[in-house]
């Protein structure tokens, strides 16, 4: 076991806290159309993504190494600056998770990382080309690609499955929804889970404990996968209603279309060390499902809300981390203060969000919120039911209307027979 300081050990003891709220605030990435559709119940489908996170954090060690040797230089880093960044990413995390927003929380940790780093060394110690080509490169290009495939392979599925009986298709897609629903939450642990052992493994490089370059140690791995899969099945309900319902309505074979082309956009980055967000990828998986089924729409409110907080993400976090290291490099009494803030800042974020209590009874029978502008448009202008249609030839044809109807067809309803 490493030597450690009590710096460290608080750096340490905060990153597990992170990736303890990465793991209820990403829970909706796996399991929200999943649960939406009705083919798993919500306590069932949190467990099942938490085992599977925690299987998926021992698969592969690439992003974790992006993180750790990468996106910053690993000389000019002191614990405290770690410590700061975690303290911008946790506390977007929350706030987010309150008001039930599927944020980025990578892109959290990487602001976060990059503000405090930038505090305390500079901008010469951010390696912009990572951060360009393996952070924000992907978080462009992933929500697009996931969004379009999701797209083609939803139409894909009703074009093949358009004869098929109804309740038989249904059964067999909810089937095959818990199947890549299992395969996002394996996918969420190679990518999510990594990246807090890259942010202990840069604290551990920084305190001097391991040498430059090392790879995580396997206690990191395993603490960071129990962290991540014991988050995750607290399950972040709030988010978890947004993503299901608040986004777009669902079908099995949508969900199925959407959740195997997230798992598939997020094994590739994982391969390729890309931090990716998994929540970008899932909503536009989601978006994109929505989109290919005749008839199906996006609510674009919340797609919008979505939108502003994915681009506040870095920025947001980037200045907390950037604050805290400011505050930190005063000294050991500034870190406890920045210690005491992010405890009573967490504590007041969750007692806030007692006045609204959400879990898992609330996304039965959920309807999301009111169709927006876009949703009642297409709405107004879907083509009448065939049958036959009643014309008012007074309104259609007014020049021949050259007598009244006759008095029969406006004839009032005929009074109840009296009483004898």
């Amino acid at each position: 076991m490493e030597s450690f300081s009590l710096i460290l050990a608080i750096v340490v003891v905060t990153a597990l806290a992170f990736d303890f709220t990465n793991g209820f605030h990403d829970t909706a990435n796996a399991m929200a159309t999943t649960i939406s559709t009705g083919a798993l119940k919500p306590k069932i489908a949190v467990a099942l993504s938490a085992a599977l996170n925690l299987v998926g954090a021992f698969l592969s060690v690439e992003v974790a190494n992006t993180i750790s040797k990468g996106l910053v230089d690993e000389s000019g880093i002191r614990p405290e600056v770690i410590f700061a960044a975690l303290v911008g990413a946790i506390l977007w995390n929350l706030l987010t998770w309150l008001v039930g927003l599927p944020s980025s929380s990578s892109h959290a940790l990487m602001g976060g990382l990059v503000g405090a780093t930038v505090a305390s060394a500079g901008f010469g110690a951010v390696h912009g080309d990572i951060l360009v080509t393996k952070v924000l490169l992907p978080a462009v290009a992933a929500p697009i690609v996931a969004g379009l495939a999701s797209l083609l392979a939803t139409r894909f599925s009703y074009g093949i499955g358009g004869t098929a009986d109804g309740e038989a298709t249904r059964k067999g897609y909810r089937a095959g929804q818990i199947a890549s629903a299992g395969l996002v939450s394996l996918a969420h642990g190679t990518n999510d889970a990594q990246k807090t052992m890259g942010i202990i493994t840069l604290a551990l490089v920084a305190g001097g404990s391991i040498a430059p370059g090392s790879n995580p140690p396997t206690w990191v791995i395993l603490s960071a996968g129990l962290a991540i899969a014991l988050g995750t099945y607290i399950g972040g309900w709030r988010i978890i209603r947004t993503m299901g319902k608040g986004l777009t309505d669902l079908e099995p074979r949508q969900g199925f279309a959407a959740q195997t082309s997230a798992a598939t956009a997020i094994l590739a980055s994982s391969h390729l060390g890309f931090s990716l967000s998994t929540t970008h990828v899932v909503s536009g998986s989601v978006m994109g499902a929505g989109l290919g089924r005749k008839g199906g729409v996006v609510r674009w409110s919340t797609a919008t809300r979505m939108f502003i907080a994915w681009a506040l993400t870095l920025p947001a976090a980037a200045l907390v981390g950037a604050g805290a290291e400011s505050v930190t490099g005063l000294g050991d009494w500034g870190t406890a203060a920045v210690a005491v803030f992010l405890v009573a800042a967490s504590a007041a974020i969750w007692k806030f969000s007692r006045r609204e209590v959400v879990d898992h009874t609330h996304l039965v029978h959920e309807t999301g919120e009111p169709a927006g502008v876009v949703t009642t448009a297409i709405a107004a202008v879907t083509p009448p039911p065939a049958g036959p249609v009643a014309i008012d030839l007074d309104i259609a044809f007014p020049q021949q209307a050259t007598s009244p109807a006759p008095a029969t067809e406006h004839a009032p309803p005929a009074a109840p027979a009296a009483t004898v």
